[in-house]
């Protein structure tokens, strides 16, 4: 009978082996995982080509592409092949193994265990320096672009006389060759010694030869073909020279040639070449010598001279030559790389006066009409009222506006003023109720513009507001008011498909509306909704009954994000900004070219060099690149962005510049001709901010044009911190309708100042001609001010302000309670030889928590008044007699007919009255003015509460701007 059981004499049972169906579902999963990494790739790469050619910059994505797989194929194969030769030429190469020691007797086991899978061994092996070499080689697509496709410069460096373009399109390219073929020779190197060692080629133990002929001639010529590399280097390390960085003393970080590099590092270089070439010689001889004698005598000498003459003689020269006499030493070197650094960074035509920060005029009366003359004066400051808008004009909470609002100039009655603007953009947290539907398909878009005028507040000390309400009405005129793209448009929407959006609402209601643009990816293809839904991790997108025929997924929403994309190439601004032209809200976008080889220009960090009070408060506003280096930069792109449609434009700016000629070259068709700009368009450029911070912060050292007095470092200067804020960085440029002493009009400027280096007075005011219209676009303009005497900087009339008893005690009043003052843009405008400095002051009262316009401040040459407005605060200053205030201005709240508000407001109205005409008593009645304070604000509290009990009864969100913006507190 035969045995059943599990016993010696029973049936075996082969234990741990998955059955049948076990083995099957693995096979099918791990088929299904495959297949899930494999489409997860596909809609990454799909995705992207249906964005790029939803925006008609399919050309950008297909170069980018095809030039990585060209580089990724073409250098991983020349690695997977060298490395791969060079091992099968070891293994034919071999010795036959006759008698064999323990050495070879204990590498006998692993060359049996390979034999089997040589062929596969080998083609793994050189696959993966392929892969491996290939995906560093694709990420090199820029250098190789610039390098196929450069143009001449037209300027040649001093010392080598090379077009300049050698240094910034031709040498970066060469060195990443040379850095390949180290890398090949190195890798070829290892792979070989190992596989003459397996084979007993080369032996470490074994008596005998350490070496057959054959493994010292393979393995001499992979050491001279790293030796020839080497000396390649030594070559470019020559020209490298005129870009090389390093520490000085004099100018920090320092870019080019010094005394010791030319006298000694130079020399050097030239004599390691021709040492590494006779080195590398030596070791190719030993095919015919078969002997590492005189190949590693040559390499000896090589590694010696390089520590001697390439080190210790270059220490000596610098120790014995240099420093006795530093200055006379090092002065034709400074002189190149002032020259240089100040035509890299376009600062060379700086235009540098003498001011004499002292007026020449004895009346100061007869200045006062000279002030509107010289500058429009802004009281509104657009880093300040963002909430005074929100609070205003917000009109619903699922409606935002940035936190810093921009600087614009429009038209009014025919004449140009400075305005304050801001969009209205979706801001999601507000909105009822977040589900995905709500978040991604009702709300959907912003709506309108709101501006104001940058000179003038109204009795209440809010905005004048030149365009606002819902829809906005003003003086823009008509315009396509809905935002689909904008600064805070952070996450995707899907618009055009069944689901209506919430367009705006308004005293009847809800409207609705449907998307009629073309931007966007078109979902009704299956394939693109399961390629959305993998790319943004959401399966409804596939399945979802809201997505339908037309629907589009629009994504990449912030101006930066669209033009970055379109043209990687570029360094975009940290401050896209919003205009109507053409009857649409277009966005632009200032974009830059920068390269880090001009020879002799000294390199700065986009990132610390852009920094101020602003970027330190609100990251959006930092440039992208934070931390490239760069010794050349350009304004070379404007770039515009259609808030509607979200098309991108980009023309080109400045049409000398060869960076951007290069990238043309590399991207025909993406780039239009500036001639291609409209004049409504050309109305709203302006010079850039991150640009001017750039050149600010050159101009510290290099507004010296002589090589002895940079060096003596006596003429250094700093960008004061501002003033106003507590972070202590640099005070943000300002920009300011104004006209400078040689200019006959008003030109809208970007400003700034300076301080000596470690000082708090004045030393220089820069401005900029900022508007593209004029023949001095881009013109930089120094007023120097004399160093024997002493101008108040920015931070001691601050502290100017904040010391003088009424003004302290005035501001001690204003932010008594709940309140909070805020000191506004403290700007600085030349007059008469002197320097006016005007800040407003805002105060924050009760729980609204928005700003309002309570204060001027103005100073001249020592007389300081703090006033209600700038006018009074003017003739103060200037002795003129008083003048009324100014009438009221019709931006009170809209009457909503719910009497409780309307009842609440005028009692807010008349504690601001009673406030007002406690401030104008000759001796101000400080006990009747707090109580006025107290009532004004349990009014607008009383109004803000009716008005939330009103919209809620409606059926609507909460109209923050609907009744509580009326009081001052």
């Amino acid at each position: 009978m035969p045995d059943r059981g599990g016993g010696p004499t029973g049936p075996r049972i082969r234990a741990g082996r998955p059955s049948r169906r076990a083995r099957a579902l693995l096979m099918t999963l791990g088929v299904l995982a495959v297949l899930g990494m494999v489409f997860t790739m596909f809609a990454g790469f799909w995705t992207d080509w249906l964005w790029y050619r939803s925006v008609h910059y399919s050309s950008v994505f297909t170069t980018t592409l095809w030039t990585k797989i060209g580089l990724f194929f073409v250098f991983g194969l020349l690695m997977a092949v060298a490395v791969g030769v060079n091992i099968w030429l070891a293994h034919r190469l071999r010795p036959p193994l006759s008698a064999m020691s323990m050495e070879q007797q204990s590498l006998d086991r692993y060359r049996m265990g390979i034999a089997p899978y040589k062929t596969w061994l080998l083609l793994a092996v050189a696959c993966l320096v392929g892969l491996i070499a290939g995906a560093s080689a694709a990420g090199q697509w820029r250098t190789w672009l610039m390098w196929v496709n450069g143009v001449p410069f037209h300027q040649k460096d001093p010392q080598f006389h090379l077009d300049v373009s050698f240094y910034a399109f031709d040498l970066p390219w060469y060195r990443f060759l040379l850095g390949f073929g180290f890398a090949a020779a190195i890798l070829c190197l290892i792979a070989a010694a190992l596989t003459h060692y397996l084979y007993g080629g080369l032996r470490v133990t074994s008596p005998g030869a350490r070496a057959t002929a054959a493994a010292t001639g393979h393995l001499s010529v992979l050491l001279g073909i790293f030796v020839a590399l080497k000396a390649v280097a030594y070559w470019l390390d020559r020209y490298g020279l005129a870009v090389k960085s390093s520490d000085f003393k004099a100018t920090g970080n320092w870019t080019g040639l010094r005394y010791v590099d030319a006298n000694a590092y130079l020399p050097a270089k030239t004599i390691l070449f021709c040492i590494a070439v006779i080195c590398a010689l030596l070791f190719f001889a030993t095919l015919w010598r078969r002997t590492w004698q005189l190949p590693v005598i040559g390499f000896g000498l090589m590694v010696l001279s390089a520590i001697l003459i390439g080190g210790l003689y270059p220490a000596i020269v610098q120790k014995f030559q240099v420093q006795p006499n530093e200055q006379a030493k090092e002065a034709p070197y400074v002189q190149k790389n002032l020259k240089a650094t100040r035509e890299a960074y376009g600062i060379d035509d700086t235009k540098v006066t003498e001011y004499a920060g002292k007026s020449t005029t004895e009346d100061k009366t007869k200045l006062r009409d000279q002030v509107s003359d010289t500058a429009s004066i802004r009281i509104m400051d657009p880093n300040i009222v963002s909430p005074t808008f929100q609070q205003l004009q917000q009109i619903r909470n699922y409606y935002g506006f940035p936190t810093n609002l921009d600087v614009d100039r429009y038209a009014k009655d025919g004449k140009e003023q400075d305005t304050v603007i801001g969009l209205r953009e979706l801001n999601l947290g507000g909105i009822p109720k977040n589900n995905w539907i709500n978040d991604h398909f009702r709300y959907t878009h912003g709506y309108g513009a709101v501006a104001a005028k940058g000179t003038e507040a109204d009795a209440e000390g809010r905005p004048v507001f030149t365009e606002k309400n819902l829809p906005s009405e003003g003086s823009l005129g008509t315009y396509k008011q809905q935002i689909y793209y904008g600064e805070k448009t952070t996450t995707y929407s899907i618009v055009g498909g069944p689901q209506k959006e919430v367009d705006y609402s308004d005293d009847e209601g809800e409207k609705t509306t449907s998307y009629q643009g073309k931007s966007g990816v078109n979902l009704d293809n299956a394939v693109n909704r399961a390629a959305y839904a993998v790319a943004f991790n959401e399966p409804q997108i596939l399945y979802s009954g809201a997505i339908g025929k037309g629907s589009r997924i629009l994504y990449n929403r912030t101006p930066k994000e669209r033009v970055e994309a379109v043209a990687p190439w570029l360094t975009i601004d940290g401050d896209a900004y919003p205009a109507v032209v053409n009857h649409r809200i277009q966005w632009i976008v200032d974009a830059y070219t920068t390269t880090n080889g001009y020879p002799y220009a000294s390199r700065t960090t986009l990132g610390d060099t852009t920094a101020d009070s602003l970027t330190a408060t609100n990251n959006s506003r930092a440039v992208v690149a934070q931390q490239n280096q760069v010794n050349y930069i350009r304004n070379s792109v404007k770039a515009t962005v259609d808030a509607y449609t979200g098309e991108v434009k980009l023309y080109q700016w400045d049409t000398a510049d060869p960076v951007l000629k290069t990238w043309m070259k590399a991207f025909p068709g993406t780039v239009q001709a500036r001639a291609d700009i409209s004049a409504d368009l050309m109305e709203h450029l302006r010079y850039p901010q991150d640009l001017f911070k750039v050149q600010r912060e050159l101009l510290t050292r290099y507004h010296v044009t002589d090589a002895q007095t940079f060096l003596s470092g006596s003429e250094v200067w700093q960008v004061p911190d501002d003033p106003t804020n507590d972070s202590r960085s640099a005070v943000p440029p300002y920009y300011l309708s104004m006209r400078m002493p040689d200019q006959s009009a008003q030109a809208f400027s970007l400003t700034t100042t300076f301080t000596p280096n470690g000082r708090d007075n004045l030393s220089a005011f820069m401005a900029v001609d900022s508007d593209p219209r004029t023949a001095d676009y881009g013109k930089i303009r120094l007023l120097k001010l004399p160093t024997s005497t002493t101008v108040d900087g920015p931070k001691q009339v601050q502290s100017q302000f904040n010391s003088e008893q009424d003004i302290a005690e005035t501001i001690s009043l204003l932010s008594r309670g709940h309140s909070k003052v805020e000191y506004g843009n403290l700007l600085t405008v030349p007059l008469d030889g002197g320097l006016l400095y005007a800040e407003p002051v805002y105060v924050r009262g009760g729980e609204l928590k928005y700003p309002l316009l309570r204060k001027v401040l103005v100073t001249y040459e020592g007389r300081t008044a703090f006033e209600d407005t700038l006018d009074e605060a003017l003739n103060k200053v200037f002795g003129v007699a008083g003048s009324t205030p100014p009438p009221k201005t019709g931006n009170n709240p809209p009457d909503t007919g719910n009497p409780t508000v309307r009842q609440a407001l005028d009692d807010a109205q008349k504690a601001f009255d009673a406030g007002q005409e406690a401030l104008q008593k000759p001796k101000p009645d400080w006990s009747a003015y707090a109580k006025a304070q107290d009532d004004l604000e349990a009014a607008l509290k009383r109004a803000e509460e009716a008005q939330a009990k009103a919209d809620k009864a409606a059926g609507g969100s909460k109209a923050d701007g609907g009744g509580s913006g009326g009081g001052k507190s």
